[in-house]
């Protein structure tokens, strides 16, 4: 660091004012700072309904094999034809038809005694149609028919609910009444006053169709014996936030 007399002396030569080559650094100024952030609490609350479904939706598959692959998709296609014209004719609309997955496969024998490539056996084609079901009383018997007229494989019976809201709405209010009171409990043992709100947020879980765990096909030879279907209730959940000021 330059002594005063060398400052003074640099300052002479290049010619700078002495009052500025003799300035100390000024310290940093000191601003207060006031607390104006207003004490809160924020509490969280979740809240359930339980909703009857009023639809279903079955996933249906015809499998056919074959030597080729044009000999099983024809196959396939025919079969498709009658478990969907079945579906029709027991008042399914065919907007309420949807195939979901359509695949030809090469099938191979299981390798024997450590054989270095398995040798193929024909080709596999499957067809999986998704029935939309809009009354719940039809579910087994539909599965019924599409059995009898040529599917051969139930993916799936999935329940779900037309109008999600109508759930929706009563899961936010049960949501907000437990994050109301999990707020007063902790401003109680606190030993403060709740404010206002002063903010809210809400995250709701969307709705799912919900596959049935379990379900019995008939074996009965009786055509008056139908698959019995029990669809489940729909469980629809919100979360909520909630931000009360204390009162001072």
């Amino acid at each position: 660091m330059l002594s005063p007399r060398a400052v003074l002396l640099s300052a002479l030569l290049l010619g700078l004012p002495l009052q500025g080559a003799l300035a100390q650094p000024r310290p940093p100024a000191v601003v207060p700072v006031t607390a104006t952030q207003e004490r809160t609490i924020r509490v969280e609350g979740q809240g359930e309904v339980k909703v009857s479904p009023d639809e279903a939706f079955i996933d249906l598959a015809v499998e056919t094999r074959a030597s080729s692959a044009q000999a099983a998709a024809d196959a396939n296609a025919k079969k498709m034809d009658k478990v969907i014209a079945a579906l029709v004719q027991a008042g399914v609309a065919r907007k309420d038809l949807e195939t979901r997955n359509y695949s030809v496969a090469m099938e191979y024998e299981p390798p024997v005694h450590g054989a270095e490539t398995p040798k193929p056996r024909g080709y596999l084609v499957n067809n999986t149609v998704q029935v939309h079901v809009r009354d719940l009383t039809k579910v087994g018997p539909l599965l019924d028919t599409a059995l009898k007229a040529g599917a051969n494989r139930v993916d799936s019976v999935r329940f779900g609910l037309s109008k999600p809201e109508t759930g929706r709405d009563g899961a936010l209010r049960d949501a907000v009444a437990r994050a109301r009171q999990s707020a007063q409990v902790l401003a109680t043992a606190l030993g403060v006053k709740l404010g206002p709100v002063l903010d809210a947020s809400t995250i709701t879980e969307p709705i799912r169709p919900m596959p049935l765990a379990r379900f019995a096909m008939a074996t009965a030879e009786s055509a008056d014996v139908a698959t019995p279907i029990q669809p489940q209730e729909q469980t629809v959940q919100a979360t909520v936030t909630l931000i009360y000021a204390i009162e001072k």
